[in-house]
């Protein structure tokens, strides 16, 4: 079976190792002339991680990734603690996997040393055109099955006829990169107010911090995260917030600026012999961290899927209900970050209360994330899992 793959993204890379694992001819086409230091950090639930572990990169990950102690919630106001979700060891002990913080590159730099080492042919600077790929016709050459990993500004999806328009939420992001202190703590911290909130990580051993901050905006501003902004913009957004706030905005020096866009429920992810997985499927807005997870999965499924001789529709079937599922959870944690009055008081005190009386309750609220074992649930829809 030869495939193309179309995108040299975390979905577009890992579908092409799992494919070259089990025996598929593969060659990536990537519009960009070299897969460069691009983006910032990323996190990855214990179900992405089960893809990495079943790809045989999860020593490696785990070398070039920083695993948060805990996800603690707190006030912009007070900077208070609302609510504290164990990760680390604790994150093992319930989901088998930790949580794990990449940069970006990082992550990228290794699905594809691992890919090149499979034998995968790259063709980098190499833009594809939706028109012929449905029927296997990309860059002169005929494929079998063409996967479309082409990002949230996917041109592949076109070709499967018309689809939802995504609508831009009100809300706008900046990404940053800081250097950390030797003795802050290692935690994931997300601080929340009416309207914004402020997520801080850390990354590369400890060594830098990770931002993304998110505001309301009434200005239109372009999907992606290539818009450079003014720091100052970013502090004045988050002016009289708790210390901890300006604290974590002080260093900044660099960040970009993108909008936010809610994508409605595509209604079908293939045509012919084209399939669309990722960000090209389904993008999510960031607020639960599982779009480049949702990409591991999607990637490793498919693998599975035609490996097997299985068909698009069924790899559809079997990961649709939960891509959309991330999605709608996705805008619905956003709503709650944001929570302004007069709903605000009851929500801080619910969640005071809740930490207090059942500090599991957040990993808890986890479980259908983090418990998922996309592995495993691959095995059960097409069979043995066995990597030639």
């Amino acid at each position: 079976m030869r495939v193309a793959i179309v995108g040299a993204g975390i979905a577009g890379l890992s579908a092409a190792l799992a494919c070259a694992q089990r025996g598929l001819t593969v060659t990536i086409f990537e519009q960009a002339a070299a897969l460069g230091e691009v983006g910032a950090g990323l996190q990855l639930g214990p179900n992405a991680v089960a893809v990495l572990d079943a790809l045989g990169l999860g020593e490696e990950a785990r070398a070039l990734a920083t695993r948060p102690d805990a996800v603690v919630i707190r006030d912009h106001w007070t900077g208070a603690r609302l609510m504290q979700v164990a990760m680390g060891d604790a994150a093992e002990a319930r989901w088998k996997r930790p949580l794990l913080a990449f940069h970006r590159a990082d992550l990228i730099g290794l699905l594809a040393n691992a890919v090149e080492a499979e034998g995968v042919t790259f063709r980098l600077g190499t833009a594809v055109a939706p028109e012929g790929a449905v029927d296997g016709d990309v860059g002169g050459d005929r494929f079998d099955v063409v996967i479309g990993a082409d990002g949230v500004k996917s041109g592949l999806r076109a070709a499967l006829g018309e689809m939802p328009k995504a609508d831009f939420t009100g809300f706008a992001a900046w990404r940053a990169l800081t250097p950390r202190a030797p003795d802050a703590p290692n935690r994931t911290e997300l601080t929340i107010g009416p309207d914004r909130h402020i997520v801080t990580y850390p990354l590369r051993g400890g060594r830098l911090t990770n931002i993304v901050a998110v505001t309301k905006r009434i200005d239109w501003r372009a999907e992606g995260w290539s818009e450079v902004d003014d720091p100052d913009n970013l502090r004045r957004a988050f002016d009289g917030w708790s210390h901890h706030a300006q604290d974590a905005l002080a260093d900044v020096r660099d960040t970009f600026l993108w909008g936010l866009l809610s994508h409605p429920e595509l209604p079908h992810w293939h045509k012919g012999k084209l399939v669309v997985i990722g960000d090209a499927a389904h993008p999510m807005l960031p607020f639960l961290a599982q779009g480049a997870a949702m990409g591991l999965e999607d990637g490793w499924a498919l693998a599975h899927c035609l490996s097997q001789g299985a068909d698009l529709a069924r790899f559809e079937a079997h990961r649709k209900a939960r891509a959309t599922r991330m999605q709608a959870a996705a805008v619905t944690q956003g709503r709650i970050n944001h929570t302004g009055l007069p709903l605000r008081p009851a929500l801080l005190a619910g969640m005071a209360v809740t930490d207090r009386l059942f500090p599991r309750f957040g990993q808890r609220r986890m479980d259908w994330i983090y418990g998922h074992d996309p592995v495993a649930e691959a095995a059960i829809a097409f069979g043995s899992n066995k990597i030639d």
